[in-house]
């Protein structure tokens, strides 16, 4: 049974993949700082998995700490690195803390996978490495634009440090997963997105919304070039992202990866508006959603949906679920964690 340390691992993403990986099997050590999570997390992960994993609070900025965390946890058989600060908006208004949080932290890692027997990582990266492309859907082969976020640099800036590494370290193996936009919860409703403060992403604001805790939701921009003038994105179900992160994790334990460095788009391949979003929500709920337009951010795309061909072909994964499959699963995660 191997064992697989996953940073950010009480996250929503990272606890989401850790029930996967559970339930296939590998031993489960996870840290994290807490700033955006909750202890209570791994009592869902354990009510689904049968299975409570290994659990260390640490801040990965602190390098001393994570060098003794490895000197105790020698026997790790790959990394899948979450733990990084993630929303575009707050980015803007906070970029030396983006940089600190997200790039020393993964320089740190790097250097402690390289000290392991074997030197397996999955580095959780973005759609926001494209910035704007130039066509859709797309692929992994599109210019990588300069950012539009100071959080979008950051991914782009952790793919090309593991890359270099990648270079000189031949027994470095990464994958780079390029995630569009990951929303729902499992469908247990034991786990899902429970975000500290003011939600940064789409669907938690739907769901609180809904839910009374927000007075309405804010629509950023009506007059964008699309169809119905609203930002485009690709929305993906966390369940079959988490799945992917597992998939991606099997093929550098077996050793099939075509290159040291590897990067994949992980998403459904239909971009979805905001204004789609919101309808979806309001047929899988049975209500009307408060929301008005507000101005566009700083910082947002037009549009951005994956060609996920590489994924489906080279990994032999392909996400299942639909974008009401997703948010009926979002709804009914809010619903619980507010007795509703």
């Amino acid at each position: 049974m191997k064992k697989i340390l996953v940073t950010g691992g009480l996250g929503f993403i990272g606890s989401h993949t850790v029930v996967e990986l559970q339930n296939e099997g590998f031993e489960v050590v996870i840290i994290d700082d807490l700033s955006n999570s909750s202890l209570k997390v791994i009592d869902g992960i354990t009510a689904i998995t049968g299975k409570a994993p290994i659990f260390e609070k640490l801040d990965m900025k602190d390098q001393r700490a994570l060098i003794d965390f490895f000197q105790r946890h020698d026997d790790i058989s790959g990394v899948i690195h979450f733990a990084a600060s993630k929303a575009v908006g707050e980015s803007v208004q906070k970029p030396l803390h983006y940089y600190e949080n997200n790039l020393n932290t993964l320089v740190y890692i790097l250097k402690a996978v390289l000290g392991l027997q074997t030197s397996n990582i999955i580095f959780s990266s973005s759609c926001t490495v494209y910035g704007q492309a130039d066509k859709m859907p797309i692929t992994e082969s599109a210019p990588i634009k300069p950012a539009e976020s100071p959080y979008g640099n950051t991914k782009q800036i952790g793919e090309e440090i593991i890359k270099d590494v990648c270079k000189v370290e031949n027994e470095l193996k990464a994958i780079a997963l390029r995630y569009f936009n990951p929303i729902g919860a499992h469908t247990s409703a034991k786990i899902g997105e429970l975000p500290i403060g003011v939600p940064q992403n789409l669907v938690p604001f739907i769901t609180q919304t809904a839910a009374g805790l927000r007075e309405s939701l804010s629509v950023f921009g009506d007059d964008y070039p699309t169809p119905d003038g609203t930002c485009i994105r690709d929305y993906i179900h966390v369940v079959d992202l988490a799945k992917a992160h597992v998939v991606a994790l099997k093929r550098l334990i077996a050793n099939k990866n075509s290159s040291n460095f590897e990067t994949f788009n992980i998403g459904t391949g239909v971009g979805s508006s905001v204004l789609e979003v919101i309808q979806s929500f309001e047929r899988v709920s049975n209500q009307s959603l408060n929301y008005q337009f507000a101005p566009k951010r700083e910082g947002d795309v037009i549009s951005a949906y994956a060609d996920t061909h590489k994924a489906n072909s080279d990994l032999g994964w392909k996400a299942e679920s639909t974008l009401d499959d997703a948010m009926k699963s979002a709804w009914d995660w809010e619903k619980k964690i507010r007795n509703l």
